[in-house]
């Protein structure tokens, strides 16, 4: 006696992995920093109460006109660069959405 095979039947369903979005890092929290303009009269007036012993010794840092300048404007480009990747990362996130709504 044979078995009594039946046809089977074979249903493919396509659907698109679902996108990870890991979350976005903290924001940053800046540090406050204190800025002392130091020509060359307050140097003068600082070394002379520093010898007094009336002010802490404290080693300063000096940038050029054109350093600082630098600087500025690599802190320009970091701010650009982040909100150019934050508008990516949004986005694609909002392309994900989409796609999910119309399922």
């Amino acid at each position: 006696m044979v078995p009594e095979t039946k046809p089977v039947e074979i249903i493919t369903v396509a659907r698109t992995a679902p996108i990870y979005h890991p979350p976005l890092p903290e924001p940053i929290e800046s540090s406050g920093i204190e800025w002392r303009i130091l020509s060359p009269d307050i140097m003068q007036q600082y070394l002379e109460n520093l010898e007094a012993g009336e002010e802490p010794r404290v080693a300063y840092y000096g940038l050029t006109s054109q350093g600082y300048e630098n600087l500025s404007m690599t802190m320009g480009e970091v701010t650009r660069y982040l909100e150019q990747i934050l508008h990516i990362v949004g986005y694609y996130r909002e392309m994900d959405e989409e796609e999910e709504d119309t399922k």
